[in-house]
């Protein structure tokens, strides 16, 4: 597991698996808003939780139509299916790498971003636990949806368009957490809906994948 992991690793690096793509264009998602909207700090404030998060969803999108698709075409995904490391496990290590390279650095860096943003000092905590509970989710759930189209010439269209939908709960409560820390209010009940949707991604997510492939790779 640790050198398939090390070597998706690798490529995210070396083959355009969108390492550093992704932060750029949360980069662009963040300076073009207050050309949008105004400089009006009150504004930008109020807004700030719901578009770092929005650009952070994107941003995870950017990368996932790479996912599987070099795996897929080399023959790893073949060699997978016949090896003695579990399918279920294989899918996980993807979605834990992708994470690493697209989630975390998003999370790192959002804090940084939030000041373009005007975000009150009080929500740049609950802004990253947030991100944090929630991007591995993004990052499951796009695996699975990087499954459903594997082997699909220019399927990253129909790829956002299944994955979308199915990251709006994780949005939804993300955004609320960090907006209501950003308010000074409890965060607590849409951090555990977070959490929750989170954990429930992890424990099912890889199962649905794995066998999603190993129709499509029959």
């Amino acid at each position: 597991m640790i050198a398939l992991l090390l070597r998706d690793l690798r490529l995210a690096f070396r083959a355009g698996g969108g390492f550093g793509l992704g932060l750029a264009f949360f980069l662009i998602v963040t300076t073009l808003v207050p050309f949008s909207v105004g400089p009006t700090a009150e504004l930008l404030g109020s807004i700030a939780p719901g578009v770092l998060w929005l650009g952070a969803l994107l941003a995870c999108l950017l990368s996932l139509d790479r996912l599987l698709a070099l795996d897929y075409e080399d023959g790893t995904l073949d060699l997978l299916l016949t090896a003695p490391l579990p399918l279920e496990a294989a899918v996980s290590v993807k979605a834990l790498a992708h994470w690493l390279t697209t989630g975390l650095p998003l999370v790192l860096a959002a804090p940084l971003l939030g000041v373009l943003l005007n975000l009150p000092p009080s929500g740049y905590g609950w802004l990253v636990v947030s991100l944090a509970l929630g991007t591995p989710a993004l990052s499951v759930i796009g695996t699975f949806g990087a499954a459903l189209t594997v082997g699909i010439k220019r399927g990253g269209l129909l790829l956002s368009l299944l994955v979308l939908p199915l990251y709006v709960p994780t949005l939804i409560f993300g955004a609320e957490a960090a907006r209501r820390g950003a308010m000074g209010l409890d965060p607590s009940t849409p951090l555990v809906m977070l959490a929750g949707i989170t954990l429930g991604t992890i424990a099912l997510m890889p199962f649905a994948s794995a066998a999603v492939l190993r129709m499509g790779l029959r």
